[in-house]
């Protein structure tokens, strides 16, 4: 019998009504100005009992009111929460925050830090705290450091390309380089804020070896030995393991406007589809072979309909998100592992940390359709959380979403990322959402630059990243004499006219140096870095072309050139 008449279909449609713009259950859509408030309301419910009962520790233990240390003491839900303050609005708040974190955080300690390659958590689950401290306490600073003069922070002079909380995130980030890992989100912004490509280089070094590594039917397993090359688990899907790798080839590629990065997603994505996906599931399948091994469904597999939507393919996305959405109303969270065919949690993974994952999709959805059935699992998520979760000190991780037991803890992504897209799902007209309309004009060191104008980046903790601080802080030698030719040729009305305009039509965004169809090693970049063309000068208030096959819109996606 085929996979897929094993599915329970009564579960897929009596959950859900089929019409997307169904109203709420009193007959009317969710208020977002009411929702919106309930969130903030959440947000300060954990954030004060955090002050008042753990911080200066990483974590919350909202059932004993105390805290706890989980990879560093570095106070991570604090760092965390930063750009979350923001986005609430909350100036004041994230200046004092700011000026705690110089104060008091010190990453000149020695970290015993797991490396699971690039794996968020491992197999139970647990934070692993080389990634976590490179998406999170590098991602936070970053997102902080870019966000400080929005907030009212008195920055110094040369900020972007100089500031405390870029160094010390540069400092956190140079602690972790021996580790290597795809982060190419985080340490590509570093790059090219401080002018050092060391950062970039080493998150395109792994990129390229995962890709070098996948299988004969283009598959990757979910965990790898970086000393040997080896899969040691040869599990393929899109969730626990490689849930990061895929997200970062896709965003990676929308920052840095870098056509073989999603080249590799795309190329990725079809075999994704040929072997993984059942009936708008997507099953664990052996990477070799592609036989089903695991017929379930991970709640951290719910970020995929969101990260479909970056690409345009919305009808996929929808049909994926209303599955996942059938599983949160059966038990009103996503429980860490969900048995397909059987329609129920799999035993010892029916818990819930208030994963924010299903939230995140519903958020780039509702940017990309107006649809109001995402605004429902908004207001499912709040109803539920408050329900279930709230306690005395904060939210708690549900244990158990069987008879809904809880657990002492709150792991500090649920202030940097489930509360934050339950607020950006309700506030359309938050400063994240700017279609460009708005902007700040910035004078570094290099020139006047543009800044705040929208399409943020979010890193896998939802840390907001603006792609235009990339172009702010240009170092390279050969940049700034051909600043200076320029002036030099635009002050010398007859002086080789010709020659400027032929250098000018010439120039262009930058390719990766090699030939077609080949993915280039950062062993060999430098040199071709000295041999590639000057970059195109981006004039005042213009946006570059974008030389890969897929174009940003304002409404949070990526439409094909062909839709």
């Amino acid at each position: 019998m085929p996979f897929r008449l094993l599915i329970p279909l009564g579960l897929l449609c009596a959950l859900l009504p089929l019409h997307h713009g169904a109203p709420g259950p009193d007959g009317t859509a969710p208020d977002p100005a009411h929702y919106r408030e309930r969130v903030k309301a959440m947000f300060y419910h954990a954030y004060d009992s955090y002050l008042e009962n753990a911080f200066p520790y990483d974590e919350l233990r909202p059932l004993t009111c105390d805290g706890h240390d989980t990879w560093g003491s570095f106070s991570l839900t604090l760092i965390d929460a930063l750009d979350t303050l923001l986005i609430l609005g909350n100036v004041s708040e994230f200046q004092r925050v700011v000026e705690v974190l110089q104060d008091n955080v010190d990453f000149d300690i020695d970290v015993n830090a797991s490396v699971f390659e690039t794996n968020i958590r491992d197999p139970n689950f647990m934070e692993v705290s080389f990634i976590r401290l490179s998406t999170l306490v590098v991602g936070g600073l970053l997102s902080a450091h870019l966000l400080s003069k929005k907030a009212g922070v008195e920055v110094e002079a040369g900020w972007p390309c100089s500031g405390p909380l870029l160094r010390m995130a540069e400092e956190a980030a140079r602690k972790l380089l021996p580790g290597i890992g795809t982060f190419i989100v985080e340490f590509a912004t570093l790059s090219s804020l401080t002018g050092d490509p060391v950062f970039e280089d080493v998150a395109r070094v792994a990129l390229m070896r995962l890709w070098e590594s996948r299988s004969d039917i283009g598959l990757v397993g979910n965990h790898i030995d970086v000393l040997t090359g080896k899969w040691v688990a040869q599990d393929s899907g899109i969730g626990a393991g490689v849930d990061s790798y895929f997200e970062y080839l896709v965003k990676g590629a929308i920052l840095l406007q870098d056509k073989k990065l999603m080249a590799m997603f795309l190329e990725y994505n079809k075999a994704i589809r040929n072997y993984t996906r059942f009936d708008d599931w997507y099953l664990w399948v052996q990477m070799y072979k592609g036989t089903v091994s695991m017929p379930v469904f991970q709640s951290l597999e719910a970020y995929w309909p969101g990260l479909q939507s970056l690409i345009g393919d919305i009808d996929n996305a929808m049909r994926t998100f209303l599955n996942y959405y059938t599983v949160w109303k059966q038990f009103g969270g996503l429980p860490e592992f969900y048995n397909i065919p059987q329609g129920y949690t799999v035993e010892k993974r029916e818990g819930y940390p208030l994963r924010p994952e299903l939230i995140e999709s519903a958020m780039y959805l509702y940017r990309a359709t107006g649809d109001p059935t995402l605004l429902e699992l908004g207001r499912d998520a709040v109803e539920s959380i408050e329900k279930i979760s709230k306690v005395e000190c904060g939210f708690a991780t549900i244990k158990d979403l069987r008879d809904h037991k809880l657990d002492n803890r709150m792991e500090s992504f649920f202030l940097a990322e489930t509360v934050k897209y339950l607020y950006l799902l309700f506030d359309p007209a938050n400063f994240i959402h700017n279609n460009g309309s708005t902007f700040d004009a910035v004078i570094t060191p290099y020139g006047e630059c543009i800044l705040g104008a929208g399409g943020y980046i979010f890193n896998t903790e939802a840390h907001p990243i603006d792609p235009a601080a990339l172009h702010c802080c240009r170092r390279l030698k050969e940049e700034q004499w051909e600043v200076e030719d320029l002036m030099r040729e635009f002050y010398s009305l007859k002086r080789n006219r010709s020659r400027f305009q032929k250098k000018t039509m010439s120039s262009g965004p930058w390719q990766p140096p090699t030939g077609p169809g080949t993915f280039s090693s950062p062993e060999n970049q430098d040199q071709a870095r000295e041999k590639q063309p000057a970059k195109q000068k981006i004039p005042l208030l213009s946006c570059p072309s974008q030389p890969f096959t897929s174009k940003l819109a304002l409404l949070g996606q990526v439409f094909l050139d062909s839709s």
